[in-house]
């Protein structure tokens, strides 16, 4: 057992009075270890799952680690304040230079984890209580560790040197103790991975540091088993760094149902879960409890009816259930739920038949009234029936009464079936016949009854009936004295036509005459010519007349000839007069086209110059280059030519959607050598590309403004087609700040975010919309200027399945992780919606250039937002900065700050440098609008 000696403290006693033994002694000092058992004694956080791999606290025997050389770090024994022995190691060779003593702990199984975490509670003595010592006193010490696939460590494997060793942190302490102040225990946690061997050991270095390490223990942390949204999600080991997030899939509790999929969690680095994917939700017949972890059934007499988060309820009336977990209560005898019922509605039944009916018979036509049931059954959606029924025999005959169904003729208004008045004419009935009428009272479950739907009967007796009216009547000829008339027979006669009367006089002078005749024709004689006669006729029956038909107008001819000759004679001169109309119209229609095209082609483009309105004084309106029928007219009106022998290309850059990217030079007459950044189009183009590929040059060639690219012109007359445009020599934002992670400092980092609100600023006062605003679209040239470029929209148009930044969405392509939800639901793309992407790109350029969202999927990214998570704030990243972010991201979309709010917000952040100290927490936000 390792001997309990004063090794923690310069061996020449006398120069420090007072400290005559270890820190730990077997008698615990009096200063030390009240505050060293508060503090071994604290309860452990709950904030995450931490299993422990190896805690010395615990320990009672020999430790036995291995120390080098063996007068450095030694074991010393002690007891706490109840007595319990406690192991420590203690240095302090403070009086010899150039110390390096190493001790390393025994060899920790790591359980497949792959980031573990150290705890260390230590001591550590005041270099400048200590009188007489050489400057060389340190008050630090370095943990290190070493992977291994088995316990293979000896005194003098591996080398005691930082290689093969993996330092983790230098560690200082936040308080250290002189002579009259003993006690201050410090504890300090540090992790380290991604650990891939079986085990490793621990290592503490010390340098000329008068120490004692109190306790020692090594922990990972998971992510505890849980239920969410009804789905149980299983124990998670955290990932290999601080940031990761890994995917733990999900089950449904017993008896829920999956309502989203997949179901998973994130576990992240902290042991936490966060953002839920998915979810399930409690089946028919159970409902949530115990805090919405379990479902449990319902109980006899109540019922669920679907699947949700809903109570179970009791059965509505009418309506019963004797088993647990009922989906639905079974009505009552005689009770029924129609199919269009939801479940959790009241068992009803058929209603009584109407009552008071009352006929009113006349002739052959009659009208029935009747009363509403005097019970509805429990329902609202009452309908009538009317059933008719035609008898014979009965009272005053040999026989009983017989009756069977109506013909098909008989007429009822407003129909016969589904009534919903208490009223209905009935016509087209026989004449001197008995009828018996059944009124039926109908509701939804009236069909679900295996009884026939009450009714409330009358019988009737019609009366003779006069023909109807007869229909118009028709001219076969006309001469000077006379009209040949004929008609059709009623269609309704009621009877035998015993003949017709017709009633005619001369318009002008309205003295009418009659004649009859046997036929449905007639021969007026005795006219008048050139005259207009009023005629009309009626029929009759032994019932006696019916109703004259309409007023018919009919003329007779004149010494001329008829009517229809003088037509037949003025048809060619009618024909004639309508054809030169025409003709005269399509000239006219001819000769407005083509002076309209002539104005639209002309060489002063009078058309383009009405499309360059003006909105403030100074400020023009975004012209979108396809509106015009001819691309190419945009690209020479916004677009400069330059001739290709200007252009040098001296190297390939990169590839673009269309073709090559290169840097050359450009040399115009009287202009001095500019480098530009040159687009090309590819060989083999069609003319689609050709002019998607202009189009983003009509786009550029629009804006003048310092943070938005500028375009140099195109080359269109020669091979191949190319767009130049001023060069930037650092390349894309995103990758840009990943080569300079740490670099910069917080003002720099917010001048660029100025410098790119400043030209969306711009752009959205020029009513332009970039859709795909994002730190890979923002370019940097060597003054670390940002230019906002990229506005090509052919991305919007094809689909490339290889590219996983643009998801399909309704025929086009949309950057999930930048675009707002309203852009990504509805195509709903305004400057609000860029306001969003900003919101993004500050994040991208706090993180330096950190993939938003990690390694999420876009659908993971869809369903974080809609339930309301956001980014949290980067490492070291401002509170102001982080709160504007959560302002851009707010849901409704006209809570968002406009692009001049934002430009005044940089501008008062960079003038009062002092807000940009206060650090925002590691926390995911979400702002009160969200």
């Amino acid at each position: 057992m390792a001997r309990a000696s004063p090794g923690c403290w310069p061996p020449a006693a006398p120069e420090l009075p007072g400290l005559r033994g270890p820190l730990l002694r077997l008698s615990p000092p009096p200063l030390l270890l009240p505050l060293l058992l508060q503090l071994l004694l604290l309860p452990a956080g709950s904030r995450a799952l931490e299993e422990t791999l190896m805690d010395t606290k615990w320990v009672t025997s020999e430790l036995a680690w291995t120390p080098h050389p063996e007068t450095g770090w030694e074991e010393v024994s002690g007891y706490d304040a109840a007595m319990n022995p406690i192991r420590t190691y203690q240095v302090c060779n403070v009086r010899e230079s150039s110390q390096n003593n190493w001790l390393r702990t025994g060899f920790i199984r790591r359980r497949e984890v792959q980031r573990v975490y150290v705890e260390i509670k230590f001591t550590v003595r005041d270099c400048n209580s200590i009188p007489n010592i050489p400057g060389s006193c340190k008050e630090t010490f370095n943990l290190f560790y070493y992977e291994a696939d088995s316990d293979v460590a000896s005194a003098s494997s591996p080398f005691w040197m930082e290689n093969p060793y993996i330092k983790v942190d230098t560690i200082a302490p936040d308080e250290s103790f002189s002579r009259l102040d003993a006690g201050r225990v410090n504890t300090k946690v540090r992790s380290f991975g991604p650990l891939s061997k079986a085990g490793f050991y621990l290592a503490f270095q010390d340098q000329g540091a008068c120490m004692s390490l109190i306790s020692v223990r090594v922990f990972y942390k998971k992510c505890a088993r849980t239920i969410a949204s009804f789905a149980l999600f299983p124990e998670t080991l955290t990932g290999a760094e601080p940031t990761s997030l890994v995917i733990a899939p999900g089950t449904c509790i017993p008896n829920a149902v999956e309502v989203s999929v997949p179901l998973k969690l994130y576990c992240n680095g902290d042991g936490e879960w966060m953002v839920p994917v998915g979810a399930c939700t409690c089946a028919a017949g159970y409902e949530p409890s115990a805090r919405d972890t379990q479902c449990q059934a319902c109980p006899p007499g109540s019922f669920k009816a679907k699947q949700g988060e809903g109570p179970c309820l009791p059965c509505p009336p009418n309506s019963r259930t004797t088993s647990a977990a009922a989906t639905i209560c079974i009505c009552h005898n005689n009770f029924y739920r129609a199919d269009s019922d939801p479940p959790d509605s009241a068992c009803t039944t058929v209603p009584s038949p109407p009552h008071s009916v009352i006929s009113n018979v006349n002739e052959t036509s009659l009208v029935l009234e009747w009363s509403e049931p005097r019970d509805l059954g429990g329902r609202d959606d009452l309908l009538y029936n009317v059933i008719c029924k035609k008898c014979q025999g009965g009272p005053g005959t040999s026989g009983p009464a017989t009756c069977s169904r109506c013909d098909d003729n008989v007429e009822f208004v407003p129909r016969q079936l589904g009534l919903t008045e208490r009223r209905v004419h009935v016509s087209r009935l026989l004449a001197h016949t008995r009828y018996s009428f059944e009124v039926q009272a109908v509701n939804g479950v009236s069909g679900k009854s295996p009884l026939p739907p009450r009714y409330a009967a009358v019988n009737i007796t019609t009366n003779q009936a006069a023909p109807s009216e007869v229909p118009t009547m028709r001219l076969h000829s006309s001469s000077g004295s006379s009209l040949t008339l004929s008609w059709a027979p009623p269609e309704q006669p009621n009877g035998i036509i015993l003949d017709y009367e017709m009633k005619y006089f001369e318009k002008s002078e309205g003295i009418a005459s009659t004649v009859t005749s046997q036929r449905n024709s007639v021969q007026l004689d005795g006219l008048r010519p050139d005259a207009c006669y009023v005629v009309q006729v009626r029929a009759r029956t032994v019932a006696g007349y019916g109703q004259y038909s309409h007023p018919a107008e009919f003329e007779t001819t004149g010494e001329r000839g008829s009517g229809a000759q003088q037509l037949q004679e003025q048809l060619p001169l009618i024909v004639g007069s309508a054809t030169a109309g025409l003709v005269f119209l399509v000239v006219v229609v001819v000769i407005a086209i083509v002076c309209l095209r002539k104005q639209r082609h002309g060489s002063d483009s009078e058309y383009t110059e009405k499309l360059q309105q003006y909105i403030a004084p100074g400020m023009k309106v975004y012209i979108d280059p396809f509106t015009y029928e001819d691309p190419n007219e945009a690209v020479r009106e916004f677009a400069k030519e330059i001739d290709v022998s200007c252009v040098k290309i001296e190297e390939v850059i990169g590839a673009g959607e269309f073709g090559e990217v290169c840097r050359g030079r450009l040399k115009q007459p009287g202009r001095r050598e500019l480098f530009v950044a040159i687009k090309t189009l590819k060989a083999g183009y069609t003319e689609r590309q050709r002019r998607d590929f202009l189009s983003e040059a009509s786009i550029m060639g629009q804006f003048d403004h310092p943070n938005i690219i500028r375009l140099e012109g195109v080359v269109t007359k020669s091979r191949p087609v190319m767009i130049l445009t001023e060069f930037m020599e650092n390349c894309a934002l995103d990758s840009f700040l990943r080569l300079n992670d740490g670099q910069f400092t917080v003002i720099q980092l917010v001048g660029m975010l100025r410098g790119i609100a400043a030209g969306m600023k711009y752009l959205s006062e020029m009513n332009y919309v970039h859709r795909d605003l994002a730190a890979r679209n923002i370019l940097v040239n060597s003054n670390l200027v940002c230019k906002v470029s990229d506005f090509g929209l052919s991305r919007f148009l094809e689909d490339d399945p290889a590219d996983p930044t643009y998801t399909s969405s309704l025929g086009g392509k949309i950057p999930i992780r930048w675009t707002a939800p309203e852009a990504i639901a509805y195509r709903k793309f305004t400057s609000a919606s860029d306001v969003w992407s900003y919101g993004i790109v500050m994040w991208e350029v706090m993180s330096y250039g950190e993939r938003p969202y990690w390694d999420m999927s876009n659908q993971d990214v869809i369903n974080a937002v809609e339930q309301d998570y956001r980014l949290p704030p980067p490492m070291d990243c401002p509170t102001a900065l982080h709160q504007l972010m959560l302002d851009c991201w707010v849901r409704d979309r006209n809570l968002r700050p406009k692009f001049a709010q934002i430009v005044n917000t940089l501008d008062k952040l960079i003038r009062n440098a002092a807000s940009l100290k206060v650090i925002a927490s590691v926390q995911s936000g979400c702002p009160s609008h969200c």
